[in-house]
């Protein structure tokens, strides 16, 4: 019995994930809102009912891709924000980090710069979340330094939300230089080094008017 349900479970997995890579690959030149339920169905070879055993409608799968396209990255963001000291290195780590996530990932980059802000509002909102948490994290990295400092913890979520801005406009940058564009990944690269160091100076000259 145990057998069967583990296998029937593998099987639903596999179906799932089938369904959220058509609606990936669909999704490269439309939007979300213009998908239809048919068409992923089709492309993986089930009946449309069969959809509704997974996700509640496509806004519920997109959502999903939502999750598993941003989720992987609070891990590598608390790793270089733990494990780098000083500005330069951080920045060349962050950099480094998003360039190589967005080789990794292009179809999830798209998906997320196109659907930011799309028509369909739960899956909006899904983006806004999942930045909002990566600006929490900044926050709290950067709150005990900059709170010696004598900063408002309203200016350093300002700030914190700064730097997850120019990370996702830079995955976007760096999306739109592949592929095999390495003169251009370079280009996109030297630039968000510089706009990240120039953050990095009005930071430490910020003062609350």
């Amino acid at each position: 019995m145990s057998h069967r349900c583990g296998v029937r479970q593998a099987q639903k997995e596999k179906t799932r994930r089938a369904l959220m890579d058509a609606a990936l690959g669909l999704l490269e030149d439309q939007s979300l809102s213009s998908l239809g339920l048919r068409e992923v169905t089709r492309a993986v070879g089930v009946a449309p009912a069969a959809f509704y055993r997974h996700f509640r409608d496509l806004s519920d799968l997109g959502v999903a891709l939502v999750e598993e396209s941003l989720g992987s990255l609070h891990h590598m963001i608390g790793g270089i924000l733990a494990g780098q000291d000083g500005d330069e290195e951080r920045i060349d780590a962050t950099v480094e980090a998003v360039a190589e996530h967005v080789r990794r990932y292009p179809a999830h980059i798209r998906f997320i710069a196109r659907e930011r802000h799309g028509g369909v509002r739960a899956v909006r909102e899904a983006i806004a979340a999942e930045l909002d948490r990566f600006a929490d994290e900044v926050a709290n990295d950067f709150c005990p330094r900059l709170s010696a400092e004598d900063w408002s913890p309203e200016d350093v979520r300002m700030l914190a939300e700064l730097y997850v801005d120019h990370m996702v406009m830079t995955a976007t940058a760096f999306l739109e230089a592949q592929p095999d564009h390495p003169r251009l990944e370079r280009r996109v690269a030297d630039t968000a080094r510089k706009q990240l160091m120039l953050i990095s100076l009005g930071r430490r000259h910020w003062r609350d008017g």
